[in-house]
């Protein structure tokens, strides 16, 4: 239950969170590097599960806010959330002992074991979206109850800003979202701070273990010289939704969002067809032909059709030849209450109803094999 991370590790996590991150939380190269460099320094992380956090800890969600084309224009200093939670901590007046990632997609899988390796703190196994989402409000940790703040931002010169109390989430996403643009439009955030008993019953669970074992089932179909993609489906519980190659992308930086659409013209079985992908930071909604063939909270994934390499919203262009997967979203996500926030309305989508793709998340299903284990 408790297991500390490698070099190997980072490789496949970096794939692993690229494909769940629905093409946001990040580029995870720069990531990538980052806690390699760190892990090579001799620095260690521990990775914990969840029920084993004491109900008194404290547990503070850790990592990045801002667009992602920000993240590969301008190079992130690396500590920004090791200063913004330096930042919470003097204001709560005690350390924190364990760190938890906001989501598992992209870059934010990997910067808070950046800030564990630096402040020498176990993370826990599990994250609060089970993917990427682009706004704060937007994970189990603000839809079950947990309060949005005290919340710290921190920017590349280690400029802070402490919100002492702002009424809930959304109006947390509402400044902050303000200030980091102010900050060039990228920020190193520390909130929300929970005890392990909160922890637990609003957590994610398994999703590191999940999003490792994704980049490892890529990597060893690589070698094998087997279908990475087929891997990636039997790891996640997901299925093909579309081949193609990119035929035109449209994107725009705004409101600290890269907000656009994406076309794809259909290849093999898919020839004759069209799929569009809206996306906001991630990718959101999947039409084929005009028809809606999945939506958030549902994972909408863009991977490399040979590799399986994950292509995120930054970087998608013309030409890219791409294997679309459809990944069911995580349980917690598929309730009315979750739905509120992350279903497609809440994303301006009010003619389209959330259909769940068939499935089970793969972070449930390593969480119920795990709870079987120990019975």
């Amino acid at each position: 239950m408790v297991w500390e991370l490698t070099e190997a590790h980072v490789e496949a996590l970096a794939i692993g969170a690229g494909i769940l991150g629905t093409g946001g939380g990040g580029n995870p190269y720069y990531g990538k590097l980052y806690a390699r460099r760190l892990l090579r320094e001799g620095r260690r992380v521990c990775i914990v599960a969840p029920e084993e956090v004491p109900d008194d800890a404290l547990v503070v969600s850790v990592g990045g806010m801002g667009a992602p084309t920000i993240g590969i224009e301008r190079i992130h200093r690396g500590d920004e959330p090791l200063a913004a939670l330096r930042a919470l901590e003097q204001y709560l007046g005690r350390r924190a002992t364990h760190l938890v990632p906001g989501e598992i997609g992209g870059a934010n899988a990997l910067r808070p074991l950046a800030v564990a390796a630096l402040a020498e703190l176990p993370v826990i196994d599990g994250d609060g979206m089970g993917r990427a989402f682009p706004e704060l409000q937007m994970d189990t940790f603000a839809i079950y109850g947990i309060p949005a703040t005290p919340a710290a931002l921190a920017d590349i010169e280690h400029n802070l800003v402490v919100f002492p109390y702002l009424r809930d989430a959304l109006t947390l996403e509402r400044y902050a979202r303000a200030v980091t643009v102010q900050m060039g439009g990228a920020a190193g955030f520390a909130f929300p701070a929970m005890s392990g008993a909160e922890l637990r019953r609003v957590v994610i669970p398994y999703t590191i273990s999940l999003a490792v074992q994704l980049g490892e089932a890529v990597l060893s179909a690589r070698r094998e010289h087997a279908d990475p993609i087929a891997a990636a489906l039997a790891v996640t519980g997901g299925c093909l939704l579309f081949r193609g190659k990119v035929i035109d992308v449209e994107r725009r930086l705004a409101a600290g969002f890269a907000r656009g659409t994406m076309r794809l013209e259909g290849l093999g079985d898919d020839r004759g067809s069209e799929l569009r992908i809206d996306f906001q930071n991630e990718n959101l909604i999947a039409r084929r032909d005009g028809q809606v063939i999945a939506a958030v909270p549902d994972l909408i994934c863009l991977v490399d059709q040979e590799t399986a390499e994950p292509v995120t919203t930054e970087v998608v262009r013309y030409g890219l030849r791409v294997a679309v997967l459809g990944i069911p979203a995580p349980a917690m996500l598929r309730t009315p209450e979750a739905l509120a926030v992350v279903g497609p309305a809440a994303f301006g989508y009010v003619d389209v109803e959330y259909q769940p793709l068939p499935g089970i998340y793969g972070g449930d299903r390593l969480a119920a094999e795990r709870g079987a284990a120990t019975q």
